[in-house]
């Protein structure tokens, strides 16, 4: 085996450890193009997030009853007709909140210490209601209602 030999071999193995590499290199590109997050996603579909809260006065009348009123926060939120929303409401106060959205197939349920989040797009205009059906009414400690009006 000449001196030539051996060069030419380090050389081979040099070359092929360069092609294993670039060959490495282009496998995990392959796979972080194809990975991506949901922000991308909300990005590149142009869906609009919006924030709510469950929220919860309290306070004792004069005679020291407690009296409290469960709410929504915002209480009203303004949508395009055909626009897509993510509506993601934090259960704050409250331990549940089980919800329907009047005039759509659209229920749920908000727990405290969680986010819940609602895709929205609206066919046609007018005013939805968002109702806490835990606290419809003043009997029950509401009413906790959000209105979600569509233009």
């Amino acid at each position: 085996m000449s001196h030539f030999t051996v060069i030419r071999g380090r050389q081979l193995g040099k070359f092929i450890i360069f092609v294993i590499f670039i060959v490495a290199a282009f496998i995990w590109y392959s796979f972080q193009y194809k990975v991506f997050s949901a922000t991308d996603v909300v990005a590149k579909e142009q869906i609009r997030e919006i924030h709510m809260v469950t929220g919860e006065f309290s306070t004792k009348t004069a005679t020291g009853k407690k009296i409290e009123a469960y709410r929504f926060d915002p209480g009203t939120i303004f949508l395009e007709k055909d626009e897509k929303v993510l509506l993601k409401i934090y259960g704050v106060n409250g331990e549940e909140h089980p919800f329907i959205i009047e005039g759509t197939d659209i229920k749920g349920t908000v727990k405290k210490g969680k986010e819940t989040t609602i895709p929205l797009t609206f066919k046609k205009e007018g005013t939805y209601r968002l109702i806490c059906v835990a606290h419809p009414d003043y009997a029950r400690n509401g009413p906790m209602i959000a209105y979600i009006v569509v233009d």
